[in-house]
């Protein structure tokens, strides 16, 4: 497994051994990649994460980048490539792909660098959200009433640039509940949806336990499984992950108060909150060590 964050790794430790899968994590970040080297023949699953930055490991991302070029050259099965890596990191690579799929979302500019934010933003109805194109969990992610607000804001010594230097600004979504919904995929498989209450976590949403030692939020109850959800939307998710290459993934989106659904964000990283996967029907965890070990069976016989 190919990630940046131990902290995230023992549910899934808990899962592949439940399931009877070896595994074995591949910390990226630093150390040698020899290109001469044949990779161990295996499966390999790319956990990484777009916000591997905010917890230090900068150079996670293009550690990635080339160690799934190597893998990908030498024909080893990989569960999230070098084409998946690229949605993660990107919410610009996420938002043209899904709206060429017809599915709709945001209204979003994007900008690069700092100098024509306010320009834009003047463009846009207000409020408005901003948000880093390389995010993750929500960070930095921020409603503005006015361009005078944003001014404001990137004028604060606190102000934090986006890491790949592009800001997103968008329309604000007004949800008919205060509520977004996200949708796992496991294996061209739904494996349930969950909603998050914005009233009490705002946009800082990643449902692992592991956010709280991030910082994020762990309030009981913020995360639910949404029982019995079923829209022409997860069908479209289906073929989107298909057509992407996507085997393990969460979608999200907001239902807004003037009757749309508009998908936002694709997290390929997707966590899994411990409440919910106790009232869900399937494990997330479980359905993706299952996934991984048929994968293993394919290769072995080969």
């Amino acid at each position: 497994m190919i990630h940046e964050n131990p902290d995230w790794y023992p549910p899934f430790a808990a899962a592949f051994e439940a399931e009877g899968v070896d595994h074995e994590p591949w910390l990226l970040g630093r150390g040698v990649l020899d290109l001469d080297d044949e990779p161990p023949r295996g499966v390999y699953w790319s956990r990484m994460s777009a916000s591997a930055h905010t917890r230090g490991n900068e150079l996670a991302k293009d550690h990635t980048r080339s160690v799934l070029s190597w893998l990908e050259a030498h024909g080893r099965r990989v569960v999230g490539g070098r084409r998946v890596l690229e949605l993660e990191m990107s919410k610009v690579d996420q938002l043209t792909a899904l709206r060429a799929a017809g599915i709709e979302v945001p209204r979003t500019l994007a900008v690069v660098g700092r100098e024509a934010l306010l320009e834009a933003a003047a463009t846009l109805p207000t409020p408005f959200i901003s948000k880093h194109n390389q995010g993750g969990k929500g960070l930095g992610v921020a409603l503005f009433e006015s361009v005078a607000a944003l001014a404001e804001h990137l004028a604060d010594p606190r102000y934090q640039p986006p890491v790949d230097g592009i800001t997103l600004l968008q329309e604000y979504l007004r949800a008919a509940e205060p509520r977004i919904t996200r949708v796992e995929i496991v294996g061209g498989e739904v494996v349930y949806a969950l909603t998050a209450d914005t009233a009490r976590g705002g946009f800082e949403l990643c449902p692992a336990d592991a956010c709280a030692i991030d910082g994020g939020p762990s309030a009981p109850g913020l995360f639910a499984l949404r029982e019995d959800f079923d829209h022409p939307v997860l069908r479209q998710y289906l073929d989107f992950a298909r057509r992407q290459g996507i085997e393990v993934a969460g979608f999200e989106f907001i239902e807004t108060t003037d009757g749309r659904l508009v998908t936002y964000d694709i997290n390929t990283n997707t966590n899994y909150n411990a409440e919910v996967e106790a009232a869900a029907p399937r494990s997330g965890p479980r359905q993706v060590a299952r996934l991984l070990k048929r994968l293993i069976e394919e290769e072995a016989a080969r």
